[in-house]
């Protein structure tokens, strides 16, 4: 959680042009859109000037008698004498039309910004998405899935709030500025550098506002990574936490995550609460400044009474979008963290894909061969060592050994979730690297220990995906393994909904949904790995005709900890240390008396029963009826070689 936490830290640079460039990309197939939003604030930025302007004819032209201000001649034209009618002119026909034209064209831009921010978080998702499928095991080995749900949501959550609030309104609130100022230096420079004598206190107060809030910012991104983290943590194990009443020490320490939080948040309102007042003060600061200096100008005669008027209104506009930007600082900041933390993940190289030349599996007959194989997940430590034998189509290998021997790395390299460092993995006499990762996964079918089972119906469990795989196959499968009873018992049937991990089936249950789903794939070779470990005896017994007629006709490799399940299997490898020690029959490796022997002996526990039949003479498991499955332990500890 620490590293995870760590991570969330960085806050990057608020502005980075190399990540701003790769970003705007995103826009380039809603360039339309986007151009004709920009359009639309530039316009909207210009029109925030003309109702002060407006403001100050109608004072000068038709209130204050004593005025000798000049009407631009292209309003002059189209205003009346009498001051009644002109001021109803003024009123209806400019200042009206101004302000719904602003009406409008904000709202063009802040729905076209919304809609185009929409689109490119859904092209990022799916980007982000399809890359995360592509990826090596050994990247989710690394990676909490924590954090790259984070990617997928939260990060891109934030860009949308960049491209539908940021971008183009960082346009909108310069050009806003520049036309006010622009504006008051043309009606008169003195009055209005007096009305920017306040802008040095405005940028102090924004840098002491943008340190205070990138303080707060990153404290909240670290508590919200604490209470994500925690909560995943104790949701997931809440049976162990209420088992050993730990519900008030947790409570306790999820209190002070909580509180650590709100802490955070606490300090930004301080920030916010004190900025937004601040500048209000200043702001009128100014309009103190204009009242006075504006006046004295204007009884000297040297502005008109409707000059000063209007930078007044100039003055109120000038500040808000000062405001504005100082709030998108903080969003292109954790934008540009965020882009950085999304772009890091899709820079990730796919180090297993499919080779530039792939080898044709034309019609695969499923031989499977490991040639001095040599692997380790870390390179300090190898987990299997020089391991090498030949799965014949047809065949049933088994391959027993004690946890950690490196049996499930065999099916790993074998479907090429990893890469071998040393050696060579074929299949069908093609090496495994040289072949499409799709034309070799296609020919498999595996049920793991711990079967994983998707939110949806049984039937889609079952299925899959597989379109070509029918109702009466699905129903089929389901009567093989012994688990249409249990089916047709449900209320929906086949179309029984099935939450998320199958959290409404017990582990039995999800197993022999597991063994449905590989009968009805129709596998050319079949994986068990440790596929009976949590099914009842009684079920297990019943399994194990369906599983003989399972493994006809096809390569079969089955990992296991109980024997019950091999002894009827081709050869049995055993292995110790990540290397293959014992390749034998059930009876021959019995015979040898080497590391199966002493496996047979200790999860039997009747070490009388095996001497009194005799040292020469091979036990099978047929000789041993009285031996209750439910005795049998898990290979987990194991006897020294």
């Amino acid at each position: 959680m620490a590293e995870g936490v760590h991570e969330e830290e960085v806050l990057g640079k608020a502005y980075d042009s190399r990540l701003m460039r790769r970003l705007l990309e995103y826009l380039r197939p809603y360039w339309r859109v986007t151009l004709f939003a920009l359009v639309a604030i530039l316009i909207y930025g210009v029109l925030q000037a003309i109702p002060p302007y407006l403001l100050k004819i109608e004072v000068d032209r038709y209130l204050d008698p004593t005025a000798h201000a000049q009407t631009p001649a292209f309003l002059a034209r189209w205003l009346s004498p009498n001051p009644l009618m002109g001021i109803a002119q003024i009123a209806f026909l400019f200042y009206l039309p101004t302000v719904c034209l602003t009406f409008i064209l904000e709202f063009i831009q802040s729905f076209a910004m919304q809609l185009v921010g929409q689109k490119v978080m859904y092209d990022l998702r799916k980007q982000l998405f399809a890359h995360l499928q592509r990826l090596q095991m050994s990247f989710f080995d690394r990676n909490p899935v924590g954090r790259l749900v984070t990617r997928v949501t939260t990060d891109v959550d934030v860009l949308n709030d960049l491209f539908a609030s940021g971008v183009v309104a960082i346009f909108g609130d310069v050009f806003t500025l520049i036309s006010i100022m622009v504006v008051m230096l043309k009606l008169n420079w003195k009055l209005a550098l007096f009305t920017f004598s306040v802008l040095p206190l405005i940028v102090l107060t924004t840098m002491a506002f943008r340190k205070a809030v990138r303080d707060s910012y990153r404290r909240i991104r670290v508590a919200i990574a604490r209470i994500n983290a925690y909560l995943q943590e104790h949701i997931t194990g809440m049976p162990v936490l209420q088992l050993f009443n730990r519900e008030a020490r947790s409570f306790e320490e999820f209190e002070g995550i909580n509180r650590s939080h709100m802490e955070a948040y606490k300090d930004s309102i301080l920030a916010y609460g004190l900025f937004y007042p601040t500048v209000e003060l200043l702001g009128v600061i100014a309009v103190g400044i204009i009242l006075y200096e504006g006046g004295g100008l204007a009884l000297r005669g040297v502005v008109t009474v409707g000059t000063a008027i209007a930078f007044i209104q100039y003055s109120q506009r000038f500040f808000r979008p000062i405001q504005d930007m100082s709030d998108k600082y903080n969003l292109l900041q954790a934008a540009m963290a965020s882009s950085e933390r999304i772009f890091r993940l899709l820079d990730t190289p796919v180090a297993i894909a499919d080779p530039p030349q792939p080898h044709a599996l034309e019609r695969p007959e499923g031989n499977v061969e490991f040639r001095n194989v040599n692997f380790a997940y870390r390179d300090d430590h190898r987990v299997i060592e020089d391991v090498s034998f030949i799965l014949e189509p047809g065949e049933t290998v088994a391959v027993v050994g004690h946890t950690g021997a490196g049996k499930t790395t065999l099916t790993n390299l074998l479907l090429r979730f990893y890469d071998v460092q040393e050696g060579r993995v074929l299949f069908d006499g093609a090496d495994v690297r040289d072949l499409r990762l799709r034309d070799l996964r296609k020919n498999f079918a595996i049920v793991l220990q711990d079967p994983f089972l998707f939110s949806g119906t049984i039937s889609s469990n079952i299925r899959l995906g597989g379109a070509w795989i029918t109702d009466e196959q699905i129903r089929e499968a389901a009567r093989r393994v012994n688990l249409l009873e249990f089916i047709e018992s449900l209320p929906g049937g086949f179309d029984e909904p099935v939450r998320e991990r199958g959290s409404t089936l017990s582990v039995g249950q999800k197993q022999l949904l597991s063994f449905a789903r590989a009968l009805a794939f129709n596998p050319r070779i079949l994986i068990l790995d440790e596929a009976t470990s949590s099914v009842d005896p009684e079920t297990e017994h019943l399994l194990r005709e369906g599983l003989r007629r399972l493994v006809e006709n096809r390569t079969s490799l089955v990992i296991a900890h109980r024997l019950s399940t091999i002894q009827n299997a081709s050869k049995i490898i055993v292995m110790h240390k990540g290397r293959v020690r014992e390749v034998g029959t059930h009876q021959e490796l019995l015979q040898n008396r080497g590391i199966y022997y002493k496996l047979y002996q200790l999860q039997y526990k009747d070490q009388d029963l095996v001497a009194a039949r005799g040292p020469a003479r091979a036990v099978s498991y047929a000789e041993v009826p009285s031996v209750a499955a439910d005795s049998e332990p898990d290979l987990g500890g194991t006897a020294e070689e």
